[in-house]
């Protein structure tokens, strides 16, 4: 065989061996991609261009004197027990909330590194359909987790942090895909986290702990990557939401001891608010306090909050009354018109 075929087949075979080999790395490439999406979230998918920034730039437009406007309650027919996170999909309501068997009890000093004990519970997340009919419920938790708390929905997937019913002790991420409704369990980690978020742009979870006095940065294993201490003190946050870019809403309620004439210590006052997060930052660009009341007489933004932006006009859903309270659970419906910031 001439020098000159010889290397005419190799130069062949090594062609070969090359689109074979491009051939393989597309689709071990696809098979990745697919495993991130059917994980929740593409973690290369996120930009530093989202387009859809109206609610943060609306929200910049909210104080103190905005002028909201209850416009709608849909009341939910079956037992909700005690409410904790909302998040709206194309197709259904989800709604987390907490039974509880056995109320904690306060020891009378820590014991185990716990202020009380863990009590006894059943977590839920109701999937509605979007008159409020119940579709299903999903149990959520594992022994002492029982508590889920604040809800997001990424597009994809609701992702629901369900943890002990006591400060420094541990929590369950679960995101549960919003078309199918599986559930899958994502990790679990140290400390009671009460609410997650989802960071479109850098694919991770952002959590806070119980009052919401630290956050923690994730990636979708369970890494923890950052935590922080929360700046504020206006409120507790108990339900967030992501909003581009890199910020997330939260909403929440601090109780206040009432003067003496009115209760003191005993009496509760209710003091609600809302914040929004810069996660790049880490900082608080602008809270404002909310004071409208439930039928049962709690603050709107006691527990389930979300919001919406259409324009310069915002939305605001609610849940903040018990399945036992008042008319039972409501989500009530509040909008008002801004200017928002230049």
């Amino acid at each position: 065989m001439s020098t000159t075929r010889t290397r005419t087949i190799l130069t062949a075979a090594a062609a070969i061996i090359l689109a074979a080999s491009a051939i393989g790395g597309t689709a071990a490439a696809q098979a990745a991609g697919n495993s991130d999406r059917d994980g929740g979230f593409d973690a290369g998918s996120g930009t530093h261009h989202e387009g859809n920034t109206a609610l943060a730039e609306a929200f910049e437009g909210v104080d103190r004197n905005t002028a909201w406007q209850q416009t709608g309650k849909l009341n939910l027919n079956f037992p909700t027990y005690h409410t904790e996170g909302i998040a709206f999909s194309e197709d259904h309501i989800f709604l987390s909330a907490v039974q509880i068997i056995e109320p904690t009890t306060k020891f009378p000093v820590p014991q185990d590194g716990f202020d009380r004990t863990p009590g006894k519970g059943i977590g839920h997340l109701f999937v509605m359909d979007k008159a409020g009919n119940l579709q299903k419920d999903i149990i959520l938790g594992e022994g002492d987790m029982y508590h889920p708390g604040g809800i997001d929905f990424d597009g994809t997937n609701v992702w629901v942090p369900v943890a002990q019913y006591r400060p420094n002790s541990s929590a369950i991420i679960y995101r549960v895909n919003a078309d199918t409704l599986d559930v899958h369990k994502q990790f679990e980690v140290k400390d009671h986290f009460g609410g997650i978020v989802v960071d479109k742009q850098t694919g991770h979870l952002v959590g806070n702990t119980w009052g919401s006095r630290r956050f923690a940065e994730w990636d979708l294993r369970g890494k923890q990557l950052a935590t922080w201490e929360n700046p504020n003190f206006f409120i507790d946050y108990q339900d967030c939401q992501y909003v581009p870019n890199s910020k997330m809403l939260c909403g929440g309620i601090t109780n206040l001891p009432q003067t003496p004439a009115a209760g003191g210590t005993g009496a509760n006052y209710e003091l609600g608010g809302m914040a929004m997060i810069d996660l790049k930052s880490r900082s608080v660009v602008r809270d404002v306090p909310f004071q409208q009341w439930s039928t049962a007489g709690h603050v709107a933004t006691r527990n389930p909050f979300k919001m919406t932006a259409d324009g310069d006009h915002l939305t605001m859903k609610v849940a903040p009354d018990n399945g036992e309270e008042g008319n039972g659970t409501e989500i009530i419906t509040y909008e008002a018109t801004v200017t928002p910031a230049k």
